[in-house]
């Protein structure tokens, strides 16, 4: 038998109303703190190209006209400028990434054009819009359980999630993405309750909203469809009607980007494409320490193993039984809407990993509907099995669950409640001190490399490495730093050759030249003519000697 939690049912005010407020202030100030500190990732100094106006292969061939740069010249491809428009930014992503939809890129050129180009503004942009996640998951939870308190705890979990931090802080698109994924999936459940032309109009808004942030909404966008279908039990019903046409108008709306991305299909596929074989062991490694990041993250990848599991294995083990909790306990209709949450991305990212042993699914960016499902049933879970009289249904069996979830079972989960929170709390706080964390990627490593670098008298960078890495590295090191480089060009691969110049020299007159991720083939070379030093191994950093 399934029973529904209660509208209206409330905890102590004492260990509830004080804590809530405490955990969103943090949440609030953890987004904030030090927000210029953390080193710019390789996608966010394309973020910052693209409000430029500027092209990738732009930069390819200013190196290849004046191969011998400093790190100051490069500030003109990583900030607004009067040179470019908005119209260029959108060219921009339009020819060389039109898989990145363009509504945030759109709102950072007028952001950083209105209030500057320091990374503290620039990064505030995704700061703030990261706080209408709290508000948004509260409104989901109030049209999932009718009950403020499975809300108010899904917003303390998102305000000290170490994993929405992390994308809270970056000038990337996915803090937008995270909110209209919430706002949408509300805005559909209301309307299916009101069924007005203007509930599903809203509808339609966010839908289109939704795939102006990110194209991988379209998933989100299929598992509402699904559902719709599910719960009018396939029948052309009123609701169903009402879907299909704002569910058209939603994608109608977005058709000029959609042409973009369909005639760049080839392209979005080499660019997006995983081609490394990854083992069934990886992957399930990978995705365990993905997961258990959205709730508790020590930077599991720099943590001693047996350290690891130990503080990874509770978290699992409490996500799987929510999401068995749900399907028992819940209403059908949200846990089917939280299931289609979860596993439409499963479906469509995790699953032809397993069939084709790539490894798009450790990319944890791209299973953000996953995780903000989890959150919502993890969210239930513990407010129900921590609270009084929280179930209805027949007077024996609410004897028998009222009676199980009082006493030491109910303070037990409200200690797990207490521990889940602060290992977030203490996380967050991990994050706002350090450099780098894991989302960094291979950038973790370049603010001792610039230190390195900075140290020398004369420096000079030679490298073949991306582009991105190149511009990323030039926010860190002296602004008088020369760089020889022939930048490897990601989206500009049938140009990138011609634009090079033939051969990368060694110029006199440096006090070091340093090597930076070079290819196998510039290495071979230059190692004919010097010997090549070690300098810094885990950021891929050499010091040439005669």
């Amino acid at each position: 038998m399934r029973y529904e939690l209660k509208q209206g049912w409330n905890l102590p005010q004492r260990w509830l109303r004080f804590p809530i407020i405490t955990l969103l202030i943090l949440g609030i100030f953890f987004r904030f703190v030090n927000l210029d500190r953390g080193v710019i990732w390789y996608d966010e100094a394309f973020t910052f190209l693209r409000v430029s106006g500027y092209t990738e292969a732009e930069v390819v061939q200013r190196f290849a006209e004046d191969h011998n740069l400093d790190a100051a010249n490069l500030q003109k491809y990583q900030q607004a400028n009067s040179d470019k428009g908005l119209a260029d930014t959108v060219k921009s992503l339009a020819l060389e990434e039109p898989q990145l939809s363009p509504l945030y890129y759109v709102m950072a050129w007028f952001w950083m054009h209105w209030f500057g180009n320091s990374l503290l503004l620039a990064r505030s942009l995704s700061a703030i819009i990261s706080l209408f996640a709290f508000p948004s998951i509260y409104w989901l939870c109030i049209e999932l359980f009718a009950s403020p308190l499975v809300g108010w705890i899904a917003v303390a979990i998102v305000a000290v999630s170490p994993f929405d931090l992390l994308f809270a802080q970056v000038a990337r698109q996915y803090s937008l993405w995270i909110v209209t994924i919430l706002l949408s999936s509300a805005a559909i459940l209301r309307a299916m309750r009101l069924n007005t032309k203007l509930s599903w109009g809203i509808y339609a808004t966010t839908v289109a909203a939704g795939l102006y942030s990110h194209l991988a909404f379209g998933l989100v966008a299929i598992g509402h469809g699904i559902y719709v279908f599910i719960t009018e039990k396939f029948r052309l019903s009123k609701s169903l009607i009402y879907y299909l046409i704002a569910s058209s108008i939603g994608l109608l709306a977005f058709t000029p980007w959609l042409v973009c991305v369909v005639t760049s299909s080839k392209q979005i596929e080499q660019d997006v494409a995983k081609t490394e074989t990854k083992s069934l062991l990886y992957l399930v490694k990978e995705w365990s320490i993905n997961t258990s990041s959205v709730f508790i993250d020590f930077n599991f990848d720099f943590v001693r193993n047996e350290v690891k599991y130990l503080l990874i294995l509770p978290i699992l083990i409490l996500i799987i039984y929510s999401i068995c909790f749900l399907y028992r306990q819940a209403p059908k209709q949200a846990w089917i809407f939280v299931y289609l949450l979860i596993g439409a991305t499963v479906l469509f990212i995790t699953v032809p990993d397993l069939i084709f042993h790539t490894s798009r699914s450790v990319t944890s960016r791209y299973m953000i509907p996953c995780y903000l499902g989890i959150q919502i049933s993890v969210a239930y879970l513990l407010i129900a099995q921590s609270s009084n009289g929280a179930f209805s249904g027949n007077s024996r069996m609410q004897t028998q669950i009222a009676s199980s979830v009082i006493g030491y079972q109910q303070k037990l989960w409200r200690f797990i409640l207490v521990v889940l929170l602060s290992g977030g709390i203490f996380s967050c706080a991990m994050i706002s001190q350090a450099e780098a964390w894991w989302n960094k990627g291979f950038n973790y490593y370049y603010p001792q490399v610039a230190r390195v670098i900075n140290q020398a008298s004369r420096p000079l960078i030679l490298t073949d490495t991306k582009t991105g890495r190149i511009l990323s590295l030039s926010h860190m090191i002296n602004p008088k730093v020369r760089i020889e480089a022939q930048p490897f060009c990601r989206t500009c691969r049938a140009n990138s050759l011609k634009m090079r110049h033939s051969l990368l020299d060694v110029p006199q007159g440096f006090s070091d030249v340093f090597l930076l991720s070079p290819s196998k083939k510039l290495r071979a070379r230059l190692e004919k003519q010097y010997k090549i030093e070690p300098v810094y191994i885990k950021g891929e950093l050499w010091r040439l000697k005669q």
